[in-house]
């Protein structure tokens, strides 16, 4: 992330994110926003499950989600209730989270963030008020390093075939 501000709003960065991955099953942990309003009325078949701030219901604890928003959610807890949330919604929960929180109001920095494996992706300014967006996101996480292929490997002409 850039150390400027994003010339987008909250809304428009979160309605781009539910676009680009248009989800069926949706967790929205916090609060309702506008854009997922818009998007719930352009996408009828997503289903939408919304959990107050705090650990997940058992309802929702056991289920997969294409997604996971966490909005106005770090604000309302402690620190260690936010991490095992997050920790256990991106071990568990959901290949994919973002979220947006004012890091002065939760009381986090961006490295309580990265190590939890998200990435900063955009700031947000109005008035005295900064938002952050954290995206996660397993298949961008590592990407496969150039030396595993077959070039490198003891014997290529079984790379890939056998598993020990």
């Amino acid at each position: 992330m850039n150390d400027g501000f994003s010339s987008r709003t909250p809304q428009q960065a979160l309605a781009a994110l539910l676009d680009r991955y248009a989800p069926q099953r949706l967790l929205l942990v916090g609060s309702r926003f506008p854009a997922l309003d818009a998007f719930e009325a352009a996408h009828p078949d997503t289903a939408v499950y919304v959990a107050e701030p705090g650990p997940l219901p058992a309802t929702l604890a056991g289920q997969r989600f294409d997604l996971a928003l966490a909005v106005g959610c770090l604000e309302q807890l402690n620190k260690s209730s936010g991490q095992k949330l997050l920790g256990g919604i991106r071990n568990l929960n959901a290949s994919r989270i973002a979220v947006l929180a004012d890091l002065t109001a939760c009381g986090w920095s961006e490295t309580d963030f990265y190590s939890l494996a998200l990435q900063a992706s955009e700031r947000f300014k109005r008035d005295d008020q900064v938002l952050s967006l954290f995206t996660y996101d397993l298949r961008e996480y590592k990407q496969v390093p150039d030396w595993l292929n077959a070039k490198f490997w003891a014997n290529p002409q079984n790379f890939g075939k056998y598993w020990w």
